[in-house]
């Protein structure tokens, strides 16, 4: 496979532009916002809950589509269409959140449900792109490149936003003031940053007659249908179900520390706005480096090594986080976190490349949202119950997603990434050869 160096970057460019909405919106500045401003006659354990409500119900809706999504897109070839509707639905829902307000909690949970399914749809069938253009010995560092660049375009839409934050603040404007005008500048960002993808991003599949004849809805239907024989079949991609099942317990942690990052600084740690915005921007470096860095090592000692030494980092990182009383040893948690956010992300979105079989790339890329969407209804929906049930304390409810990452990583011992590759490979020898005899 000749490498197509414009292609790559127009569909890492994609991971720039969602990766404002996901750092801003819901790990830095939104959520944050949502729980001490919108929600302020709440208590903070329902504030906290109606947050972790509707991001789970987001990941649900992703859950609900998402094998439908993908047998459409393969069926009618039609991935860059679903990216392109994903993608107006997120910038038009981001921006509306710039009208929520004190007491809005309603409209908030509603904007922010429809923006985060509408992020978590485009995640999916972008990643569906990685096989098309990346082989499989390169496949690492080209998906790590994506996260490189993602969390550098997070972190410069967030240092706008810092910029704009610090001005406002010395203006006397209040959080109802000046959050709006940052939702505001995600939504164009995220629309501009998307461009590339759209005019050189190409889909190389051939529409298939006998897939489509019989129309979208039947395509639907057969789409549960793959799903669950899919699953039956599991002895013959062993592996790749034996690392969706260590993805599930592992990012059960991982969307859980995205999504109340701020909010646990700001509660325990006592951070102010400013204060978060700058932790999330270092964060955001560690990861890029994380990213890029774990891309050239899990290519040399393969991704399922790379992974585990990024979950081994991630449960240092929240001892660190646990442990931490004061601003300076919570800054060394939240960095080695970032560095094993950007490996674990890097490494995941590889090994599910490298053990799925070319043809069904969307289909399986699917399979790897909805393994990762469920995990982020159960992760922060555990984390809430735990804030619940201990009356607000933040601390405790940090341990359960220790556990989390102690289970995956247990999983993940399972996995052998060789078997899975020669799987993977006979899958696409069969499909082939399928091919030529029909022809």
């Amino acid at each position: 496979m000749v490498l197509q160096r414009k292609e790559i970057a127009a569909w890492a460019m994609f991971d720039f532009a969602n990766s404002c909405y996901t750092t801003v919106v819901t790990t830095a500045i939104f959520n944050a916002y949502f729980v001490k401003t919108v929600g302020h006659n709440l208590s903070l354990q329902d504030a906290t809950f109606a947050l972790t409500a509707a991001v789970a119900a987001a990941n649900f809706l992703v859950v609900a589509t998402a094998p439908v999504f993908g047998a459409i897109a393969d069926a009618y070839v039609a991935k860059k269409r679903f990216l392109l509707a994903a993608t107006v639905v997120c910038v038009l829902c981001t921006a509306l959140l710039s009208t929520v307000h004190e007491g809005d909690v309603a409209l908030g949970m509603i904007l922010l449900t429809l923006s985060t399914f509408a992020f978590g749809t485009s995640e999916n069938i972008i990643a569906a792109f990685l096989p098309e253009i990346a082989p499989a010995e390169k496949m690492g560092r080209i998906s790590a490149l994506g996260w490189t660049v993602g969390y550098l375009g997070g972190l410069s839409c967030l240092a706008c936003c810092l910029a704009y934050v610090s001005y406002a603040q010395k203006l006397g404007q209040s959080a109802q003031q000046f959050v709006p005008v940052t939702m505001l500048f995600v939504a164009a960002v995220f629309a501009l940053a998307s461009l590339p993808s759209f005019f050189w991003l190409k889909e190389r599949a051939v529409r298939s007659a006998a897939q489509t004849e019989v129309g979208p809805l039947k395509v639907a239907a057969r789409a549960f249908h793959h799903v669950w024989e899919t699953i039956k079949a599991a002895s013959q991609y062993r592996d790749l179900f034996i690392f969706l099942g260590s993805l599930f317990a592992y990012t059960c942690g991982t969307t859980t520390v995205v999504v109340l990052a701020a909010v646990y600084a700001e509660q325990v740690m006592g951070f102010k706005t400013n204060d978060s915005i700058v932790l999330i921007m270092v964060v955001n470096i560690t990861a890029a480096i994380g990213a890029f860095s774990f891309g050239f090592i899990q290519d040399k000692i393969g991704s399922v090594k790379g992974l585990g030494l990024s979950l081994i980092l991630w449960v240092v990182a929240i001892i660190l986080a646990y442990l931490a009383h004061s601003k300076a040893e919570f800054w060394l948690a939240a960095t080695t976190m970032g560095i094993s956010m950007g490996a674990s992300a890097s490494a995941a979105r590889a090994l599910v490349g490298q053990l799925s079989p070319t043809k069904r790339s969307a289909e399986f890329f699917g399979l790897w949202g909805q393994t990762a969407k469920l995990a982020a209804i159960l992760g922060p929906l555990t984390y809430s119950a735990v804030t619940y049930l201990s009356g607000g304390n933040y601390r405790t409810a940090l341990l359960s997603t220790l556990l989390f990452f102690i289970l995956g990583l247990i999983i993940l011992c399972f996995v052998r990434e060789g078997r899975g590759r020669k799987n993977a490979e006979a899958a696409n020898r069969e499909a082939s050869k399928n091919d030529v005899l029909s022809a």
